[in-house]
């Protein structure tokens, strides 16, 4: 058997190639929309990918089952509960694929969504009887499990999903899996699928057994509460992920055709006055220097998709200003999480700019031993901290106030412009985006904090807890 994982470290996602080199056949699970790595490890393999399998339907990110059924000629197998679509395969309780030295048994697990599976995966030539790994999907996490709000709808609470989570994993993971199996979940730290993800990609089920919170003997009340609490808000665009992928769409390389299109500089003003959102991809330290009046900064160096998909829409145009040459890496990356309306790029970047300087912005940063003066002298700007509740509460600058990032574009009502505003986060690349959200909507006396937090304990300030 062949067996591989494939780690998105900007999605925090894992995929997963299973092959048998005796009847060369393989199973992609829960792809990525950019396809490429599968077709090259298989072919390197001599494999072909007859299936693609999706533990459920995704919230965070755009699968790559279209793109693999099309290229491949793949069958697409998903939960009997889910519905789509394309032509799809249920799969219940105890269906499986095999084919060679590999058998791949399904497992109907809902409570992250109704419609979640995961599989228990065994190689033959090892064991007829116990499974060499299982693929848990967004069921079971390293030290954590799935969330069960973010499906939930009239019907069916979070609550109620709560319990069958329980039920998959107390009564039904916990008892066909053994403690030597692999656990491959498919999101790691940093994916707002669950509250506490672990930094590994992988464990086994014994490990799992004696450290994950959620596996620990309780009563269903008490789980049910326990994973409920203190979940991180989830991004506008993953009910519209989900949908995505439960419908026929373009695949990747179609929506790329028309995505990377050199654009003018009057194209693209044309486009940003008639509502296009301007997405500078740049690193911050370049947007805070000089930007396009009224462009968004999300930089491709940090969790590019996941801001872009809180703080965009994809119901609207999107230009990209990138450096030359990474055009095509921020359109995949939009791609990825569905958002295919890309109008194109400005061409040359921002040299396109060079002799405009009418159109040039900037963003203004402020040191921490600076804030600390004005205030010092009876100043008062506003300090606005853009990192999550949670972050918070260990420690903050005092008289801040707490606007998580992904809800300052719906809170910018509630600031004042007659006064300078600063924002920070942890370290600085949040707040730059904070700062760009804040200029886009009209603020003129915006300021970034230079290293955030960090930068104001460092200095061995007054913090709040």
């Amino acid at each position: 058997m062949f067996l591989k994982q494939y780690y998105l470290g900007c999605l925090a996602h894992a995929s997963y190639l299973v092959g048998d080199e005796q009847t060369k056949n393989a199973i992609v699970v829960d792809p990525q929309r950019d396809i490429g790595q599968y077709l090259t490890d298989a072919d390197a393999q001599g494999l072909t990918i007859r299936h693609v399998v999706l533990t459920h339907m995704h919230a965070d990110f755009v699968a790559g089952h279209l793109e693999l059924r099309d290229r491949c000629g793949a069958t697409i197998h998903v939960g009997h509960a889910a519905k789509t679509e394309y032509a799809s395969v249920p799969m219940g309780d105890d269906d499986e694929i095999a084919f060679g030295q590999v058998r791949v048994v399904f497992l109907d697990t809902p409570g992250h969504s109704p419609d979640s599976i995961c599989l228990l995966v065994y190689d033959l030539a090892q064991s007829t009887d116990k499974p060499h790994a299982v693929l848990t999907g967004d069921t079971l996490f390293i030290g954590d499990v799935g969330r069960p709000d973010l499906r939930a709808s009239p019907g069916l609470t979070a609550e109620s999903l709560g319990g069958m989570l329980y039920d998959s994993l107390h009564g039904k993971l916990m008892q066909r899996v053994p403690d030597d199996a692999l656990v491959y979940p498919a999101h790691g730290a940093g994916s707002l699928c669950g509250k506490s993800l672990s930094e590994e990609t992988y464990s086994t089920m014994g490990t799992q057994r004696m450290y994950n919170y959620a596996l620990q003997p309780m009563e269903k009340d008490d789980f049910i509460r326990i994973v409920s609490a203190d979940q991180p808000e989830a991004p506008d665009y993953f009910s519209y992920d989900v949908m995505m992928n439960t419908k026929e769409h373009p695949t990747l390389d179609e929506s790329l055709e028309g995505s990377l299109k050199p654009l003018e500089l009057d194209e693209v003003l044309t486009l940003r006055d008639g509502q296009a959102q301007v997405l500078d991809v740049r690193e911050g330290d370049d947007y805070a220097g000089a930007h396009l009046i009224g462009s968004i900064n999300v930089g491709l160096d940090g969790k590019f998709a996941t801001w872009a998909g809180a703080l965009l829409t994809p119901d609207r145009p999107i230009v990209i200003i990138a450096p030359p040459g990474a055009e095509e890496e921020a359109a995949t990356r939009l791609g990825r999480i569905g958002f295919d309306d890309v109008a194109g790029y400005l061409r040359s970047g921002m040299m396109s700019l060079n002799d405009r300087p009418d159109l040039l912005g900037r963003l203004e940063r402020i040191t921490v031993l600076t804030l600390k003066e004005q205030r010092d002298e009876g100043q008062a700007p506003v300090v606005i901290d853009v990192r999550g509740a949670g972050e918070r509460e260990t420690s903050h600058i005092p008289d801040s106030t707490n606007i998580p990032l992904q809800q300052l574009h719906k809170q910018v009502g509630r600031l004042p412009r007659d006064r300078p505003i600063i924002v920070h986060c942890a370290g600085g690349y949040r707040s730059t985006i904070a700062g760009s959200v804040l200029m886009h909507y009209g603020f003129e006396q915006v300021m970034d904090l230079v290293g955030g937090i960090t930068a104001w304990e460092a200095a061995g300030l007054q913090t709040a807890v």
